[in-house]
């Protein structure tokens, strides 16, 4: 059987640190390739569609794209850069021949530039590495090449691989060069580069149909659909194939509809052969890591393992005094039927029954995995409470292992000592230091996972918003001993009513607040963080007494410091094990488990 060549076709993936511009670059591509009317407004980084993705200009789901260059199709995928988003990433390469890596021009390679090159370099994938952001008045396109080729080095790139073609960008003004003296106007080279550098795919094309599902899309219409890159053979619409599970159970089913990528549309297509990205329709429960095979000779293609979920937080129906008033969707079945249907395309997720029927335990990659999903169901109209995430250790040998995390920082040098101090408590080990440029320095250490929860609120405080933190999964290692919690207490409020001006001027001299004045609150809400190490109860909702001699007017003069605002990161990250977050489509509340202070006193007595 001779090997087939598609030469129309290269498929790529884009890689890079959180912010280094892939989104941007594809918008570039996209533009150059009249994939636009020359008339039509194209919003910026087009490709990250969801609301969440907008506001945090960060790429949370993988997606697809095509943009024709000299009658060559190139699918491109749009992958996230955070390392909670691994299994995305992971799987998403297993689509592609090639990977562009895309390195800024100022910051070079950061955690997360390592964490997905070491994917791509694993599965013998050669990549073209394009820095970007060359018209920064601060650029060092030169050294940060170095700095590249240095990271392939230790990552045990082969000769192949570290022979990578450069190309060098501004995908913002939308041009590209290969060499930095060169004059361009607009993304020819890098169009050039990657056809002259991606292999084109290969494979049987007279052999049985192959293809693995490696994203699951869904749409109101049809339901779920399944994208993959076929492997071998084709596939036509209405085809009969076998579609094979993880367990190796074979069901027989029809592909309804079938769809390429053509800009950012999918167009519907009636056959489509090896080298394809195609998304098909009509299966209904189609998972990802399945295989599309022939109906008579089913094969099964290998599936890459999903990193472990090494955080996990409860999910409990809201019981608090204020539950119901702002969510459409409250009940234990609503929680659970929502959370079920996230794992069908979050697979880094999981979702476990608890004793109690209103709560379930959900595991994820990280914070940030984990608060996504929480931000993205209270858009939807949930609401529920969260518990504190706490960290998934493992058995080994008899012997207690934990997640490290390996965090990079990045400060101005006069806050290198509050941070070392802040680390030590929390287990870190430093394994490197080096004087990055402008003043900041670099700091890189080896740290339990659990040492991280809430310090990047203690780090963004110490360093006056200054520093940089980043960080990936470094593995399992034996556990570092007991990390102290929280060093103070909470605010809490004594009694249900509306806060008043006079009640929290009270407050405030005892702590930080996090409520203003004039909201509803309730008894055991937290309304703000003690000086001290232990929880007061405060009652906010207290007003002056009048008497003949005071005007009422009086109480104008007191003057209520800033509130802090908490976001729902902070939330998750301030509170204690006895406390939770109470997340509703309009709020985000912090509250103690137990509201009654009697009760709580009594419980504290116990332990």
């Amino acid at each position: 059987m001779e090997l087939f060549t598609r030469n129309d076709i290269r498929n790529v993936a884009i890689i890079a640190h959180v912010d280094h511009g892939k989104t941007t670059l594809v918008d570039a591509l996209l533009k150059q390739s009249h994939v636009f009317r020359e008339n039509e407004k194209v919003e910026e980084r087009v490709m990250d569609s969801n609301d969440l993705e907008k506001e945090r200009g960060i790429t949370i789901l993988s997606k697809n794209t095509a943009v024709m260059h000299n009658g060559i199709k190139i699918n491109i995928v749009d992958t996230p850069g955070h390392a909670d988003f691994g299994g995305e990433v992971e799987r998403v390469l297993k689509m592609v021949d090639s990977v562009i890596l895309v390195v800024d021009a100022y910051e070079g390679p950061m955690p997360q530039t390592k964490f997905v090159l070491k994917k791509a370099l694993e599965l013998s994938l050669k990549p073209i590495v394009v820095i970007n952001k060359i018209d920064r008045p601060d650029e060092r396109a030169a050294d940060v090449l170095d700095e590249v080729f240095d990271l392939f080095v230790e990552l045990g790139a082969n000769d192949e691989q570290l022979d990578f073609p450069v190309a060098y960008c501004s995908a913002r003004a939308g041009f590209a060069k290969k060499e930095l003296e060169d004059e361009s106007t607009n993304m020819d080279p890098l169009f050039d580069t990657i056809i002259k550098n991606v292999p084109a795919p290969q494979g049987h094309l007279d052999m049985p149909l192959q293809m693995l599902v490696t994203t699951i899309d869904y749409n109101e219409y049809v339901g779920k659909i399944g994208i993959g890159k076929i492997e071998r053979g084709s596939i036509k619409k209405n085809q009969a194939v076998a579609l094979i599970r993880k367990d190796g159970k074979v069901d027989n089913v029809k592909v309804s509809n079938l769809y390429v990528y053509n800009g950012l549309k999918k167009e519907e297509t009636n056959e489509a052969q090896l080298g394809d990205i195609v998304a098909v329709s009509g299966i209904p429960d189609i998972n990802i890591g399945e295989t599309l095979s022939d109906i008579n000779t089913p094969e099964a293609l290998p599936f890459v393992e999903i990193d472990e979920p090494t955080l996990s937080m409860n999910f409990m129906v809201n019981d608090s005094p204020f539950a119901g008033q702002d969510g459409d969707f409250v009940t234990s079945r609503h929680l659970r039927d929502r959370l079920l249907k996230e794992l069908e395309t979050n697979v880094s997720l999981r979702v476990e029954e608890t004793d109690s029927a209103d709560c379930f335990k959900v595991s994820g990659r990280g914070e940030l995995h984990l608060s996504v999903l929480i931000e993205t169901m209270r858009r939807e109209g949930y609401e529920f409470q969260v518990s504190k995430p706490s960290v998934i250790f493992k058995e080994e040998n008899g012997k207690k292992q934990e997640p490290i995390e390996y965090l990079t920082i990045d400060v101005p040098e006069e806050f290198m000592g509050p941070v070392m101090e802040k680390l030590g408590p929390r287990k870190a080990e430093m394994v490197n230091m080096t004087s990055a440029v402008n003043g900041y320095t670099r700091l890189e250490f080896k740290v339990p996972a659990r040492g991280l929860i809430g310090f990047r609120n203690e780090f963004m405080t110490d360093t006056k918003g200054n520093g940089i933190m980043n960080h990936v999964l470094h593995g399992y290692e034996d556990y570092r001993g007991e990390i102290p919690e929280r060093t103070r207490g909470s605010i809490v409020v004594f009694e249900t009513g509306t806060s008043i001006t006079y009640g929290l001027f009270n407050a405030q001299e005892r702590g930080t607040l996090f409520i203003p004045a004039g909201i509803e609150v309730y008894q055991g809400m937290i309304a703000g963080e003690s000086s001290r190490a232990e929880d007061i109860d405060v009652n906010v909702c207290k007003k002056k007494q009048l008497s003949n001699t005071r005007s009422s007017g009086a109480d104008d003069a007191l003057k209520l410091v800033p509130v802090t605002q908490m976001t729902l990161e902070q939330s998750l990250e301030f509170i204690a094990s006895d406390e939770l977050v109470e997340v509703t489509p309009k709020n985000i509340r912090m509250r103690k488990k137990i509201l009654n202070p009697d009760m709580r006193k009594r419980s504290q007595r116990k332990k």
